[in-house]
């Protein structure tokens, strides 16, 4: 099953939102929210149904149909793990309809038991993320009577590993810190560039993983927002802002963080690419309420009415609406997880050089985003921004897992 352009171009959009309202480090999963979204689209009514149906950017009748074939494509999807749960209380009387559109055997009922259940959901959340995201973002309470989960864990390898040293920032926030560095060098200057967008420049490289996954890198200008960065990522990604390729750039300063210049060498290849960067683990956890009005969510949470009626006869209104994000990026790839639920509730002697070189000199060590990407459909599934990278211990770090 092939996710259609359209669903792509909605969740990531979502992304691009989103990463206008973060403020520091983050990550956050549109992919985990979106199919959510879609789901409550299906079964809403009145405003609700047209403010989800705006965040999905999608018309609310096509929006069940789309949720389902991208949980079938991303479950397609090698080194990616996806999964929809339901849980119900005991009394709720689903419509059939809107139930039969779920995943097969995703639909589990609710014992009554809160402490029970809360658990049976974080092991839920555990599983399904191998152990990254350890418990369910929501926590029921009392008047819960529906709880609609999506989990994702993601997974990818550097065929050519980083190598791993200390990296001590000479400039900027990150200046007078010993960080876990890592290095690679290459002929591949294609795998960098430069845009140039309304609010400044941005480099963005590609680190290609071993089963079809990319992790994108983004560094701006210093006084761009990381929305903006990450705009302009996403913009890469999609191939709907153009990127000055590393070969075609001229010699000199020609991006942020980003420098090329003549150099002895070795070897006779006309052009390498020369990459430091830092290792990083970030955790964010989102309250999607709080942004109600970017998920479509100002009038689902109104709890003095119902909003679902194609869900159920029972009046319900969203309680709750979280995700808990992880990402981990090492010398020897890419990890990330999102767990994300919406509860309704009532209401190297000296060389003897022969060549010259040129050399791509990319260095982002000054915070910067990233962007994980399915390669073949474009799908961006986790992105995020780095304010804190991993420090270097005396006993260094190996292979970023």
């Amino acid at each position: 099953m092939q996710v259609a352009s359209a669903t792509v171009r909605g969740v990531n959009r979502l992304t691009t939102w989103w990463a206008g309202a973060a403020d520091g480090g983050t990550a956050l999963s549109a992919a985990g929210v979106w199919p959510l979204l879609a789901f409550l689209a299906d079964g809403a009514a009145g405003p609700a149904r047209a403010e989800l149906a705006e965040a999905l950017g999608l018309p609310a009748e096509q929006a069940a149909g789309a949720a389902r074939e991208l949980l079938g494509t991303m479950g397609g999807m090698a080194g990616l793990n996806s999964a929809l749960g339901l849980w119900t209380d005991r009394t709720l009387r689903l419509r059939e309809e809107w139930r039969a559109g779920l995943p097969a055997d995703s639909h589990g009922v609710l014992s009554g038991d809160r402490p029970t259940d809360q658990k049976a959901l974080d092991t839920w959340a555990a599983e399904r993320t191998g152990g990254l995201v350890e418990r369910m973002p929501v926590t029921l309470t009392e008047d819960a009577r529906m709880v609609l989960a999506t989990a994702l864990s993601l997974r990818t390898d550097w065929p050519r590993p980083f190598d791993e040293r200390p990296l001590r920032p000479d400039a900027g926030p990150w200046q007078g810190r010993t960080l876990v560095g890592l290095h690679r060098r290459s002929v591949r200057p294609d795998r960098i560039g430069v845009a140039n967008t309304p609010h400044g420049y941005v480099t963005a490289l590609k680190v290609p993983g071993d089963n079809g996954f990319d992790v994108h890198l983004v560094l701006g200008e210093e006084r761009m927002t990381p929305g903006q960065v990450l705009a302009a990522g996403v913009g890469a990604v999609e191939r709907a802002l153009p990127v000055t390729g590393g070969g075609q750039l001229p010699y000199g300063h020609v991006g942020p963080g980003l420098h090329i210049e003549r150099q002895p060498a070795l070897s006779p290849e006309p052009v390498t690419l020369d990459v430091t960067t830092t290792a990083f683990d970030v955790r964010a956890d989102h309250d999607l309420l709080a942004l109600d009005r970017l998920f479509g969510l100002t009038t689902a949470k109104d709890i003095r009415q119902g909003h679902f009626p194609g869900i159920s006869a029972d009046p319900l209104a969203i309680g709750a609406a979280q995700q808990s994000t992880v990402a981990e990026f090492g010398a020897l790839g890419f990890r990330a997880a999102a767990v994300t639920a919406v509860m309704p509730v009532a209401g190297s002697g000296p060389p003897q050089y022969r060549y010259e070189t040129t050399v791509v000199r990319a260095r982002f060590d000054r915070p910067f985003g990233f962007l994980a990407v399915h390669r073949e459909t474009q799908l961006v599934l986790v992105a995020g921004w780095i304010t804190d990278p991993r420090p270097y211990q005396t006993m260094p770090f190996h292979g970023g897992f």
